[in-house]
């Protein structure tokens, strides 16, 4: 059972953000639960990168029984531990670390240059045994999915490249510095959109290698859009509201090795979106300003796009603190050291806490979050008339100076 008018093609954007996905995952269990029981994916087109994309092909693939597919994200990130992500034991931490270390005093000779801080080979194995890839060209033969897409980032060609999946008739794109290319996805493409840089070892797909798909998308609401998407919802990860400015009688200490790799996650992640939704508002609003009769030359092509987006209402930075004695005992003496004298490394901490402790409470978060705001969620994913942007109100106080 279809929810959505035939005419409205929703998309669903999941962006990176490692462990804090389980966010995106309890705002679709709140999803799940606002649709009709029984009805197929009320996202036609979905869009990810990074741990977003492993939400989203799981989504797909499981395009017929919506409500099966979350509930199968919710016992997956339910019951995560690290260890079912990367290699966590002491042994395997020691060698890694041991290999950076010669790596660098020998200049690569005798051990090799080492591929990433973390091996991520248990994910693969979790994500071979629990996704179907098939599946996702049979749903999108039964009319349950219009197309679905990865991204990732090309090291050789330094390209954003969004490898997607879609019905007859969508055509692939080339722009600077970023291409859409129609291939049937497999794990290598999972792999690669999430291979976060220096943390997880890149993938080669066709001769090129990549890594995490945040790293060149500065656009990227723009995949669901040349996929046909007339309404876009986001899933954030990221609490937008500014941190308040330094105190120069309270000097900050240097920042340390764990503070300068999360802050980099945390733009790699977020920053991108953030100014894609400015563009979109100024497009938008140019677009509304012109009367429909009155429109010519390239206005005549153009369309608005709805876009609603939902974000975490407390710091994620916060709840992953909380649950720090959770991660395994070797990977907290890693970021020790990383961190160095400085009281935190929350930051990258959030990033890298895949304990179910952390993810339940993510996933609770992200479920209330959106339920909040059921009634314009319903109204957003069912096609119904809806304001060109919902947001939360820092985000809608910083775009309000385009108004």
């Amino acid at each position: 059972m279809k929810i959505h008018p035939d005419n409205v093609r929703t998309a669903l954007v999941l962006p990176g953000g490692g462990a804090r996905g389980a966010f995106q995952v309890g705002v679709l269990r709140a999803i799940a639960e606002l649709v009709p029981h029984g009805c197929v994916n009320p996202f036609p087109i979905i869009s990810g990168t990074s741990a977003g994309a492993i939400n989203s092909v799981v989504l797909a693939s499981k395009a017929r029984r919506f409500r099966v597919a979350v509930a199968e994200l919710e016992n997956v990130w339910g019951h995560f531990r690290c260890e079912d992500v990367y290699k966590t034991g002491g042994p395997a931490m020691l060698k890694n670390s041991l290999h950076w270390f010669m790596a660098l005093i020998m200049g690569g000779f005798l051990v090799g240059t080492p591929k990433s801080f973390l091996d991520n080979s248990p994910l693969r194995s979790l994500l071979s045994r629990n996704i179907r890839f098939p599946r996702i060209q049979t749903a999108i033969d039964a009319g349950h999915l219009h197309a679905v897409a990865i991204t990732a980032a090309g090291y050789g060609s330094a390209r954003s490249k969004t490898f997607f999946q879609a019905a007859q008739g969508v055509q692939a794109w080339s722009r600077t510095r970023r291409t859409g290319v129609r291939q049937s996805l497999n794990l290598d493409h999972l792999m690669a959109s999430i291979a976060v840089p220096m943390i997880f070892p890149p993938v080669n797909i066709g001769g090129e290698y990549f890594g995490d798909g945040a790293m060149r998308q500065a656009t990227p609401l723009s995949p669901a859009i040349h996929l046909g998407a007339d309404r876009i919802l986001v899933i954030g990860i990221r609490d937008e509201a500014a941190l308040p400015a330094a105190d120069p009688d309270h000097p900050q200490p240097f920042p340390s090795f764990a503070q300068i790799a999360g802050y980099m996650l945390d733009t790699l992640f977020m920053d991108g979106l953030y100014s894609d939704l400015e563009r979109m508002t100024r497009i938008n609003q140019l677009i509304d300003s012109v009367p429909e009769s009155a429109r010519s030359g390239s206005l005549t092509r153009m369309k608005p796009i709805d876009t609603m987006v939902v974000l975490p209402s407390q710091d994620l930075r916060m709840i992953a603190h909380k649950h720090i004695d959770q991660m395994p005992r070797p990977v907290r003496m890693l970021l020790r050291g990383l961190r160095g004298k400085a009281k935190s490394e929350d930051r990258l901490l959030s990033f890298l806490l895949f304990e179910r402790e952390y993810t339940r409470e993510l996933m609770e978060l992200g479920y209330k979050d959106a339920m909040k705001v059921k009634d314009q969620l319903l109204d957003f994913v069912t096609g119904k008339d809806v304001p060109r942007l919902f947001a939360p109100s820092w985000v809608k106080k910083d775009l309000s100076r385009f108004e």
